[in-house]
């Protein structure tokens, strides 16, 4: 927002030519109540509040309204996660009975789930453009100065100075946020008191009584003379809030007062005197249009001005491009993105990425725009579509929120959605028109980033499901016997799999290929839930599979969407098992307190389990409690499932049980034969029988994404030598 007086007025006026006061004034007062209306009264004093745990952005809206109704369409939801202290859940009170019917409409309806994810998906794709348009224009914009003072800068150099800058930006991101924003906040500073300085200047020494244009009568006017034309210079206009999104989106790396305090205080009114500044300018120089900003500099400024520009242009780049990576890391870990490497630059603040494969495609998308536009009004058009299509998709996904989450009365939750929605509905029809003059590259870029995202979310959720059917029943493993039907050795092997519950189809190729199998074998399950952050000893969850004997365990390895995934194997080998060694011990704690359960109880449960039947895909996987947590014991007893089933007397009694000594000493003696890290490639196809776009989908563009994208071996940074694979064909 900060760099938009380099380029509003310029792109304003090349749809409408100043032959009065009234074009001036009008425009005046159409930038000026459009800030005070979208970024200071809807981001900063409503929006803002709606963040999750302190993050912003659409995908922290989304994972808000996951964690209050089950819209994800990847079916892992478990009930304990509700019991992670970052999930704060706080459902709807019995007493509105809107926000329960809302809840029970999206969990119903699937087609709702999808439209939901398809408008998060878009709004994020939307931003993703913003981090190739934003560089584009805000550098080309400040390089533009020099045409005036250098003569002979014409097109060409402007383009290659451009691009060096563009280069340069993009080759430092590896270094890290921190590196590269540490001179930025002074530089920031003193660029805002230029604007308002500057802009306080111009209104006192060439018209000061352009602050008529605080009455918005002249917005009335300015369209009665100009009608058409003036509806199109609103494509322009909305210029004037690019950036405003980001705000939201980099909420992180802040808090919500301070970014009140610093936009009600510096921010807006520095902005308001900048552009009176140009507008009184104007009003004695209309031919100085096409390079309002730096004509209205005085000349003994112009250099430090120039360099100062230059290097706020540069810093808005770096918001978008950070916005972008933080965009990509929160579409990965709610798997609605393909994996790729994540740099982690600071040891410090865990939200500072670097993601080389999407910088570098940003850098070459941008290289692209400023050779192929070569002018700023030009990317402008296309800009001006990518910031309105996402704050009509905040718009939508906040009002859900207050509906839903804050309860807040249906009369101001319609106003809210009323007002602003139709305000940017009638900006976006003003930026539309111009899709034959460059409005259709966010689009293309939208479209791209909405296709891979939607597509790997797809033959994520199908290949999840087709694991869930395929899943080994536990009569099978009860039959196996303890041996598993082959010869068990010490070691411990973790089997990585998606599934929350039950033996993953893939351990029976284990079973079938492997002479051997590990003495202790734990299925692991990296999860991410719908919180920023889970801390560090509530992230494992323990549940046993099959009776004491088979020493086979479920490990459900939970991260939020911010969480930084860096610890090298040895570490997380070490946490898993002391995190083990807790559960048996509690695990033997309670067997001593329900010792003296009486069996008809147990055959109940038996019958219940047995009863049960096949669950829903919607409900499979649901771990009811987290047995590592002290005071949700008392519940375990009626939170049995088919991993923890009810075996009779005849199978198995206590006194038969292994002792805790022994499953202790019998672990430490694996643990010290060392980890085996057993890993299954899949292959997802779609059935013979499928459709011929689900083919093309799958087979193709999905397959395509997971041969491409980080395997599995290459994110956990785990030796060769330790990792055994499978092949599998999951048919979908």
């Amino acid at each position: 927002m900060g760099t938009s007086p380099l380029y509003v007025f310029s792109d304003v006026f090349s749809k409408v030519s100043i032959t009065s006061e009234v074009d001036v004034l009008g425009a005046l007062s159409l930038v000026m109540y459009t800030i005070a209306l979208i970024p200071l009264l809807k981001y900063v004093f409503i929006v803002l509040k709606a963040n999750d745990n302190g993050e912003g952005g659409t995908f922290a809206l989304y994972s808000l309204i996951c964690r209050y109704a089950k819209v994800s369409l990847l079916p892992n939801r478990q009930q304990a996660d509700e019991y992670i202290s970052s999930f704060k859940l706080k459902l709807p009170t019995p007493e509105l009975e809107r926000s329960l019917n809302i809840k029970e409409a999206l969990e119903r309806k699937s087609s709702l789930k999808t439209l939901l994810l398809l408008i998060v998906l878009t709004g994020t794709s939307m931003v993703i453009g913003d981090g190739i348009l934003t560089p584009a224009i805000s550098v080309m914009s400040a390089v533009s100065g020099l045409q005036g003072p250098i003569k002979g800068f014409g097109t060409g150099a402007l383009v290659i100075t451009s691009i060096v800058i563009l280069v340069g930006l993009f080759s430092i991101q590896r270094f890290g946020t921190s590196k590269v924003g540490f001179t930025f906040a002074p530089a920031l500073a003193l660029w805002f008191f230029s604007l308002g300085s500057i802009g306080i200047y111009n209104l006192i020494t060439h018209n000061v009584t352009v602050v008529r244009a605080l009455n918005p009568i002249y917005i009335y006017l300015f369209f009665q003379k100009n009608t058409s034309k003036a509806w199109s210079a609103l494509g322009g206009c909305v210029l004037c809030i690019t950036g405003a999104e980001a705000m939201f989106a980099d909420l992180g790396h802040f808090s919500v007062p301070s970014i009140q305090i610093a936009f009600t205080s510096v921010v807006f009114p520095c902005l308001l005197f900048a552009y009176m500044g140009q507008a009184a300018y104007l009003t004695k120089n209309p031919h100085s249009v096409d390079r309002i900003f730096y004509d209205s500099v005085p000349d003994p400024l112009f250099w430090p001005v120039f360099v100062i520009a230059t290097i706020a242009a540069i810093i808005a780049s770096q918001a978008m491009i950070s916005a972008s990576f933080s965009c990509i890391k929160q579409s990965m870990a709610l798997g609605c993105f393909p994996r790729l490497k994540i740099v982690h630059t600071s040891r410090k603040l865990m939200g500072q990425i670097y993601i080389p494969v999407i910088n570098w495609f940003l850098m070459i998308m941008c290289i692209l725009v400023v050779a192929s536009f070569q002018s700023t009004t030009d990317i402008a058009n296309a800009y001006g579509i990518a910031e309105v299509g996402v704050m009509i998709v905040s718009t939508s996904l906040v009002t859900l929120v207050m509906l839903l989450i804050w309860q807040t009365n249906l009369f101001l939750a319609l106003c809210f959605l009323m007002v602003f929605g139709t305000v940017e509905l009638i900006y976006l029809s003003a930026v539309l028109s111009k899709i034959m003059e460059g409005g259709w590259l966010p689009l293309v870029f939208a479209s791209f980033f909405l296709c891979i995202m939607y597509t790997w979310n797809y033959g994520s959720v199908l290949k999840y499901q087709s694991e869930v059917r395929e899943k080994i029943s536990m009569d099978l493993m009860l039959e196996l016997g303890s041996s598993l039907g082959t010869v068990r050795v010490p070691g411990v092997g973790l089997l990585y799999n998606e599934l929350v519950q039950g033996v993953p189809s893939v351990f029976g190729r284990f079973l079938l290929e492997l002479p051997a199998i590990h003495s202790t074998i734990v299925f692991v399950c990296i999860k991410y839930v719908p919180v920023p952050v889970v801390p560090q000893e509530e992230r494992f969850m323990f549940r046993r599979v099959c009776p004491k004997d088979y020493h086979m365990f479920r490990c459900v390895a939970r991260y939020g969407y911010k969480d930084v995934r860096k610890e090298d194997h040895h570490a997380f080998e070490q946490l898993l098992v002391e995190s083990l060694e807790k559960y048996l011990r509690k695990e033997a704690q309670e067997l001593e307190l329900e010792s003296n359960v009486h069996e008809p109880e147990l055959d109940s449960i038996s019958v219940l389990s047995r009863d049960s039947g096949p669950a829903d895909v919607d409900t499979i996987g649901e771990l009811r409690i987290p047995l590592m947590h002290d005071d949700r014991m008392e519940e375990a007893g009626t939170s049995m499932s088919e991993e923890t089933p009810a075996l009779p007397a005849s199978v198995m009694s206590i006194d038969e049980d292994p002792s805790l000594e022994y499953e202790l000493s019998a672990l430490k003696e694996a643990t010290d034969s060392g980890f085996t890290y057993l890993l299954g490639h899949g292959d997802v196809r779609a059935k013979k029988t499928s459709w011929f776009l689900k083919k093309l989908v799958i087979n193709y563009f999905y397959g395509f994404l997971r041969r491409n994208c980080r395997g599995g071996a290459a994110t956990m940074k785990v030796p060769h030598t330790n990792i055994m694979q499978v092949g599998m064909t999951y048919m979908v």
